[in-house]
C-alpha cells in the first residue's frame, strides 16, 4: 500500500488488514467478559500486563478484557475509542542470539472510561461481580495519602479512586464474603500493594467509613506486591512509524514498542496463583512468597542506571539509550555505574555473581536496536526517582566503601542542572539547553524554579542537600559527597556534558 494508507485500525477494519508477520484477535476475543479494572492507559501497562491477558485469552486461560479507567483530567479517550481499544504490540530484541520481531494487535481492551467525565459509569463496574482483578500503573507519585472525600465528585488521587470503587462495591454485595478484589498496583515503588493497602485504611478512616468495611478492605481483598521489568518507551518515533505503516497497510495511534525481554513478579502463594488463571503460561509472570529479590535487581541496576544516566546523556546530546551504548564514553559510563558503583551496593542480600549476571543482562537490552528509548521521557519525575531508586544505593556504597561513588555524583549534578527551571508558562516549568527549551515533568519543578532563581549553584547543592523532605535524610553529613557534586554541577554549567564525561 505504500504511502497511499487509507486504513485505521478498528474493529471493523480488522478484515481489511492482511499483513502477514501479524497476530490478529479472533472475533471470539473481543467478546469476551468484563473481569479487569484498570486504572492507567500507559504504555508500560499496554506493553506488559496486558500482553500477558491477551496472550491468556488467545490461549483459552483466562477469557476475559479489562475496562481502563483513565483517571487523570490530561488528554484524551479518543484514539481508545476511535480503534475500539486495539493496539499493536511490537516486540523487538535478541533472545539466545536469535532476533525477536513479533507483531501482535492486541484485543484485551473493551473500553477506556474518563474518569472525571464518566465516574458513575466506573463506579458501576465496582460493582459487577464478574470484575475480580485491579490493575494500576500511576507512576511512583501516585500512591500517596491525600486528604480528600470519596464521596460527591471524582476522587483526584488514585487511592481516593480505588477507595470509593471498593466501598461501592462492599455496599453492592449481598455476601460480602465473596465480593473482594485482587489488587496488582505495578508502580515502581517499595512494596507497591501493602503500601496501597495502608493509605487506604488511613483514607477510609479519614472518610469515616465503618469498621466492618474496613475489616472488609483488608481481610476480603488481596494487596499484592508486583513488580514489573519491560522496557516500553512509548509510542515511536516518526521513522518506525513510516516503516510500520508500509509494512503492515494500517496505521495505529496507539502503535506500541517493547523489548522482547518480560517479567512481571507478584507476591503471593499457590492459592492466588490459581485466581490469576493468565499467570499460568509461564512466559515471565512469577507468583513467588517473596519477591524483593526481583524488585532490588530491577529498581537499582536497571531503574537506578537509568536514573543516574538520563540527565548526563541529555546534556551531552544523546536522545536515547541506544545511542548512548553506541557512544564509547557514555557506554562506559553507563556500564561502570552499574558494575561498579549500584551491583555492588544493593541495599539486599544478592550474591555477587547474580547481580553481576542480571546487569550485564540490562547492558545487553540497553543495546536493543529495535527499541528507541528516549532519555527524556526517563527524566519523568526525576525527583521521586533519585530518591527511590538512588539514595538507598548511595547510602550503602558509602557504608561499604567508606567514600562516595564518583559517577553517582556526577548523576546527581546532571539531575540538579536538569532541574533549574528557566522559566514557567502556566502550570508547566521549563528548562533550557542551547537555546531549546525542555519541559520539567516532575513535581518539585517549582522547588526548583524557586530555588536556582534566589541563588548560586553551590547553594542550591547545599540546600538540595540538607532537604530531608526530598530525600528523607540528610545528605550533607556524607563526606566528601556535596564538594563533589558542587565540582561537577559547575564543570557541566561551563564545559557542557560531552567535556565533562570525557575528563572522567
Amino acid at each position: 500500500m505504500g504511502n497511499n494508507i487509507t486504513i485505521r485500525l478498528s474493529g471493523n477494519n480488522l478484515g481489511n488488514i492482511t499483513a502477514e508477520n501479524l497476530v490478529k484477535p479472533s472475533p471470539e476475543m473481543l467478546q469476551l467478559p468484563e473481569k479487569v479494572l484498570q486504572f492507567g492507559t500507559g504504555a508500560l501497562l499496554r506493553g506488559l500486563p496486558d500482553y500477558f491477558i491477551d496472550e491468556a485469552n488467545r490461549k483459552g486461560f483466562f477469557n476475559g478484557r479489562i475496562v481502563v479507567v483513565k483517571s487523570t483530567g490530561t488528554g484524551s479517550t479518543d484514539a481508545f475509542d476511535e480503534q475500539d481499544g486495539l493496539y499493536t504490540l511490537c516486540i523487538r530484541g535478541i533472545e539466545k542470539g536469535q532476533k525477536i520481531s513479533m507483531n501482535i494487535i492486541n484485543g484485551s481492551i473493551s473500553r477506556v472510561i474518563a474518569a472525571n467525565e464518566n465516574w458513575i459509569t466506573v463506579l458501576d463496574l465496582a460493582k459487577d461481580p464478574a470484575v475480580q482483578i485491579v490493575i494500576s500503573n500511576t507512576t511512583e507519585v501516585g500512591i500517596q495519602y491525600i486528604e480528600e472525600s470519596i464521596f460527591g465528585s471524582v476522587p483526584k488521587s488514585f487511592p481516593g479512586k480505588l477507595l470509593a470503587c471498593l466501598y461501592a462495591r462492599y455496599t453492592s454485595f449481598e455476601d460480602i464474603t465473596n465480593a473482594g478484589m485482587i489488587i496488582l498496583p505495578t508502580e515502581l515503588i517499595s512494596d507497591n500493594g501493602a503500601t496501597l493497602a495502608a493509605v487506604l485504611v488511613k483514607l477510609a478512616e479519614y472518610n469515616k467509613l465503618d469498621a466492618p468495611f474496613i475489616r472488609w478492605l483488608t481481610s476480603a481483598n488481596i494487596f499484592c506486591n508486583t513488580l514489573v521489568d519491560c522496557i516500553v518507551p512509548g509510542y515511536p518515533d516518526e521513522s518506525f512509524r513510516k516503516t510500520f505503516e508500509a509494512d503492515f497497510g494500517y496505521t495505529d495511534q496507539l502503535l506500541t514498542v517493547t523489548e522482547a525481554y518480560r517479567l512481571w513478579a507478584i507476591e503471593g502463594d499457590e492459592s492466588l496463583a490459581q485466581k490469576l488463571s493468565f499467570a499460568t503460561l509461564e512466559n515471565g509472570i512469577v507468583i513467588a512468597p517473596d519477591i524483593q529479590k526481583f524488585k532490588e535487581l530491577k529498581l537499582r541496576l536497571l531503574n537506578g542506571t537509568h536514573t543516574l544516566s538520563c540527565g548526563l546523556a541529555f546534556f551531552c546530546g544523546i536522545p536515547t539509550v541506544k545511542a548512548a551504548m553506541d557512544d564509547p564514553a557514555m557506554a562506559q559510563f553507563i556500564s561502570d555505574t552499574m558494575l561498579q558503583e549500584i551491583a555492588p551496593a544493593i541495599p539486599y542480600s544478592i550474591p555477587t555473581d547474580e547481580a553481576l549476571s542480571f546487569a550485564h543482562q540490562v547492558l545487553d537490552r540497553f543495546r536493543n536496536p529495535g527499541i528507541a528509548h528516549p532519555w527524556l521521557s526517563i527524566t519523568m519525575q526525576y525527583s521521586s526517582k533519585i530518591r527511590q531508586r538512588c539514595i538507598p544505593v548511595l547510602q550503602q556504597y558509602v557504608n561499604q566503601f567508606n567514600t562516595i561513588p564518583r559517577n553517582f555524583a556526577l548523576g546527581f549534578a546532571a539531575y540538579l542542572l536538569f532541574s533549574k527551571a528557566t522559566k514557567k508558562e502556566g502550570e508547566k516549568y521549563f528548562g533550557n539547553r542551547k537555546g531549546n527549551d525542555y519541559v520539567i515533568n516532575d513535581d518539585q519543578a517549582a522547588y526548583y524554579y524557586e530555588l536556582w532563581q534566589y541563588n548560586s549553584y553551590k547553594d542550591v547543592v547545599k540546600e538540595v542537600l540538607r532537604n530531608p523532605g526530598l530525600w528523607g535524610t540528610d545528605l550533607s553529613h556524607i563526606p566528601g559527597f556535596e564538594v563533589q557534586v558542587t565540582q561537577d554541577l559547575e564543570a557541566l554549567m561551563n564545559e557542557g556534558g560531552m567535556k565533562v564525561l570525557q575528563s572522567l
